[in-house]
């Protein structure tokens, strides 16, 4: 397959939406607008590297928006979007790709049906667009009057994203440049290049208003899926000055034996938001053999898991933590440890449930030689397949 390329153009400043921060920026089913553009690339198999195109003033918004996501360095957008179109396109020309995608930050539902259409029409054009035919009768008014009806007959609604020979677009957009266009397809059309017209997609819409956005989240939200994570751990206990559970220490005569600071409690959560992702379980991200975990707060194996979630797409809704012990008493230190464990994983404390039992004297926890943690995450995903 020819290389290929999407440049996600955000560098716009969205004043008719208004608000604190320009619009791709602005939350969307719990995380940035802009991010769901980069991610549905980002995830692309037939999509060698992603490019996005930022305003100078919104490094930090976009890092936050960015964060994991295995992305080409942004470059500043300029002026108009057609400048910063073509800024992207020059950022590509030392190691220049066959094909490229250019796609509005501002897009964030664009599905890979649309985009393999796209491709599959560059095979054979130096050009291609996703389009949906007008369908609604189209009326001409002046002065809030009708003054006319259009003929809507071979009249289509642009999308993007847009995908162009990168030798072909890049010459276009050089030799044009200042030109007052409001696509690249139509500086396509002024450099007589021939454009493949494609199925768009009705959900593809370009966030202008609130509105927009409100209908984005109602269509996110119907493509909700769950998955739910176990974790379960145990760990000797011996005499000692004090246990650590879910982050928090507890002083008492005993101490929990292990690699790490042994919290067992953490240990089964990361275990379980793990889970989620089908990703091994905490030895295999952090093994005991390596001495760089001795004595390790273990809140930093839980901060690894919820990090690998966000990366992956996903939500944590909810974590569920029950130790198993005799003693210590945990009922004293719940409070504290729900507000840990919140703290950790960026969540809301309604979001954390923490509980303790015991085994009415059985077994090893009966007898008190050590505790047990059971732990349950549930995480969701935009779109999840499984």
């Amino acid at each position: 397959m020819p290389t290929c390329v999407a440049l996600v153009v955000a560098s716009g400043r969205g004043e008719r939406f208004g608000g604190d921060r320009p619009k791709q920026y602005l939350p969307l089913a719990g995380k940035p607008l802009l991010r769901h553009c980069l991610e549905r690339f980002c995830h692309h198999a037939r999509i060698d590297r992603v490019r996005p195109v930022v305003h100078p003033d919104d490094a930090a918004l976009y890092a936050a928006a960015a964060a994991g996501l295995d992305l080409l360095d942004p470059v500043p957008g300029g002026a108009t979007r057609q400048e910063s179109v073509r800024l992207g396109l020059e950022s590509l020309a030392d190691d220049p790709p066959e094909w490229v995608l250019i796609h509005d930050g501002v897009r964030p539902l664009v599905s890979a049906a649309v985009t393999d259409r796209v491709l599959h029409a560059l095979r054979s054009h130096p050009a291609a667009l996703p389009a949906l035919a007008v369908i609604d009768t189209l009326k001409r008014g002046e002065h809030g009057a009708v003054v006319g009806t259009v003929d809507r007959t071979g009249l289509y609604r642009a999308q993007t994203p847009q995908g162009f020979s990168y030798a072909e677009i890049i010459a276009a957009h050089r030799r044009l440049a200042g030109a007052a266009v409001t696509d690249d397809a139509a500086l396509a059309e002024a450099a007589g290049l021939e454009i493949a017209l494609v199925e768009g997609d009705e959900d593809n819409m370009k966030i202008t208003e609130a509105a927009d956005l409100a209908r984005a989240e109602r269509l996110l939200a119907a493509l909700w899926r769950s998955r739910t994570g176990l974790g379960f751990d145990v760990h000797r206990l011996a005499p000692g000055d004090g246990v650590v559970l879910l982050g928090v220490r507890v002083p008492c005569g005993l101490r929990l034996v292990g690699h790490s600071d042994a919290d067992v409690g953490l240990h089964a959560l990361t275990d379980a938001l793990l889970g989620t992702l089908g990703a091994g379980d905490i030895g295999a991200h952090f093994p005991p053999s390596d001495p760089r975990w001795a004595g390790a707060d273990s809140a930093i194996f839980l901060r690894h898991a919820r990090d690998l979630v966000a990366a992956a797409g996903g939500r944590i809704e909810h974590v569920d933590v029950t130790l198993v012990c005799e003693q210590p008493k945990i009922g004293p230190h719940r409070a504290a440890m729900t507000a840990r464990v919140a703290e950790l994983l960026a969540l809301p404390p309604g979001r954390v449930s923490v509980k303790a039992t015991t085994t009415e004297g059985l077994g090893f926890s009966g007898r008190g030689e050590g505790i047990a943690a059971q732990a349950v995450a549930t995480v969701g995903f935009i779109g999840d397949d499984g």
